[in-house]
């Protein structure tokens, strides 16, 4: 697969220290994109309070970021509830004082036609993306506007900007957070609460892998060399600029908007997929 040079995936454009003194939280951080997020705050200086609604995922999560000197720490929580939304909030106050930066990462995606999708695959879909971005949001404001300010990023994705089969209940969910993103956008400008919002393009999460995995094998064993080849050839052919995202692409967008580079930028959705939305490829149906 085509990937980054290890030069351009090592090195930092951003200053060492950047986020000293700041508490970032990011939902979702124990793995994939939010996990590559943390990284890259905890990095630059940042305490990255990583939300999850498995202990155990946001703990080992955490203590690997600790170990490479940065510094975490884990709260098990479900955005879709938010009354415990709100008692996160309260308990990362209370610990550290301040909340500068809140990341809502933390989705629930999954391939289904839209005819057969039941009741509960849309409402969950919905109440964890959009709802729990609401619910977040929220509940930090009162933080962010007693320090004087703060800055709220919302992970979208691009592919509800041309409708894409068997993703209804997650294109609409992320239209939903788009329209959210500019309307608090406008409402909190006077709180000095930044919310921008960033359209990841395609990174090989455990979704996208299972999209282009084949039907397994005589032996049962899916054609991993076949899933690769498949997946090489996509960014070849519909991504302009030919290789997959990282998480680490991301993440330097978050890091962007919430620093001081990005404090006129609010109500801004921020597309960060190599060009691939704008050619206008296939979608990726699975029979």
């Amino acid at each position: 697969m085509t990937t980054p040079t290890p030069a351009a995936s090592a090195t930092s454009v951003f200053r060492p220290g950047l986020f000293d003194g700041q508490v970032a939280l990011v939902t979702g951080g124990g793995s994939g994109i939010g996990r590559g997020i943390a990284d890259t705050l905890a990095s630059l200086g940042a305490h990255v309070v990583l939300a999850s609604r498995k202990q155990e995922r946001v703990d080992a999560a955490a203590a690997e970021i600790r170990a490479a000197g940065g510094k975490a720490s884990g709260v098990a929580v479900d955005v879709r509830e938010p009354e415990r939304v709100q008692q996160m909030v309260a308990d990362v106050k209370s610990a550290h004082g301040r909340l500068d930066l809140l990341v809502n990462n933390a989705a629930g995606n999954f391939y289904a036609p839209s005819e057969s999708l039941s009741a509960n695959a849309w409402k969950s879909v919905i109440e964890i993306d959009l709802n729990g971005t609401f619910f977040c949001s929220q509940a930090v404001l009162p933080v962010m506007r007693e320090q004087g300010g703060g800055s709220i990023v919302n992970i979208s994705m691009t592919l509800h900007y041309r409708g894409w089969p068997l993703m209804a209940h997650a294109t609409a969910a992320k239209a939903g957070i788009d329209a959210l993103t500019r309307t608090l956008a406008l409402e909190w400008a006077r709180d000095h609460v930044r919310v921008n919002a960033i359209a990841p393009g395609p990174i090989p999460t455990e979704g996208v892998r299972k999209a282009f995995t084949p039907p397994p094998t005589a032996s049962g064993v899916p054609d991993v060399f076949a899933v690769e080849k498949a997946m090489e050839s996509y960014a070849r052919k519909a991504i302009p600029l030919q290789r997959w995202g990282t998480p680490a692409d991301i993440a330097n967008m978050v890091a962007f908007l919430a620093s001081p580079a990005g404090g006129w930028i609010t109500g801004a959705i921020m597309v960060v997929d190599g060009g691939e939305w704008l050619a206008k490829p296939e979608p990726l149906m699975r029979a």
